[in-house]
């Protein structure tokens, strides 16, 4: 064994090597800096957009949207307001009182552009509502039947004016012009789901209910068989389209304008609530969300 009294630098070496062992030591010996958790990515918001004419829009159902121009009459209590807010999507509502199909395409109103500008290609869901102002069939069966009404009111003088005109024209032009418009929908937002919501019953099956709803005794049934072949043309129109069709007829029986305060889903002509007449009120704005949240995937 080697002296190190007589090898000073041996001595020397042992000293570094342990001062070496007792750093690196320490070294090894020191816990590791924390480390950052890893951060969840947020998830984007659903981007949401509905399109529409006055039941889309809740006109009638008071307060207004703050942002919504008062020529389109758009609620704070609509349906897409509603649904927007239960599932935490970003909203933008377009709907406009008085909107056809045309109106998707061009202006509607000073400052009001076409509604189909707000589909796009980042859109993850449309609702769409529209076909009853095409052809002027909604305003004929509830303005001027109600005047053929006060001369007849036991017969059917709607039926006996318009005749088959109102059927033909949901048939054979607003069916095409809906279908059309959920294809472009499609192709502005390929990803998106794209659902078209019927219309609610606006009276019953048989029963007249005047004063509140001036329709003569025998319109009633005629009411009824145009708004069926309204909703079957716009079914038809989202099957050819590959969008989904949310059908209010169905779920909004029973609760049509001469219903009961607190049942019904349509204000009547008299002695509602609101003074925009035979629309869904805030009940039947929120049960078209209903229907609308139960049909998306």
């Amino acid at each position: 064994m080697t002296d190190l009294k007589k090898a000073p630098w041996a001595a020397a070496v042992v000293v570094v090597v342990c001062l070496v062992a007792i750093v690196g030591g320490a070294l090894w010996m020191t816990p590791d800096r924390p480390t950052a958790a890893p951060t969840t990515p947020v998830a984007r918001a659903v981007r949401y957009v509905n399109l529409g004419d006055s039941f889309a829009a809740g006109t009638g159902t008071m307060p207004l949207q703050p942002d919504s121009q008062f020529t389109c009459q758009r609620s704070s209590l609509d349906a897409a307001t509603v649904l927007a807010a239960r599932r935490h999507y970003r909203l933008t509502d377009v709907a406009c009182a008085g909107a056809t199909t045309t109106h998707l395409y061009e202006s509607q109103y000073d400052g009001v552009g076409p509604q189909l500008d707000a589909v796009t290609a980042d859109t993850d869901v449309v609702t769409l509502m529209i076909g009853g102002n095409d052809g002027s069939v909604y305003s004929s069966l509830m303005g001027d039947c109600a005047e053929y009404a006060a001369d007849d009111p036991t017969g059917s003088p709607c039926r006996t004016h318009l005749g088959s005109d109102p059927i033909t024209t949901v048939r054979d032009e607003t069916g095409p012009a809906v279908e059309r418009a959920l294809r472009d929908i499609r192709s502005r937002a390929p990803r998106a789901e794209v659902l078209i919501v019927g219309y609610p019953w606006l009276v019953p099956a048989k029963r007249a209910c005047r004063p509140a709803v001036r329709l003569a005794d025998g319109d009633i049934a005629y009411v009824r068989r145009v708004e069926a072949g309204l909703n079957a043309a716009v079914a038809k129109a989202a099957t050819a389209a590959g969008a989904t069709f949310v059908d209010m007829a169905e779920r909004s029986r029973g609760h049509d304008a001469c219903a009961r305060p607190g049942v019904r889903w349509i204000e009547p002509m008299v002695g509602g609530t609101s003074r925009i007449v035979m629309h869904p009120n805030a009940a039947g704005q929120r049960a078209i969300a209903d229907a609308i949240d139960a049909a998306l995937r």
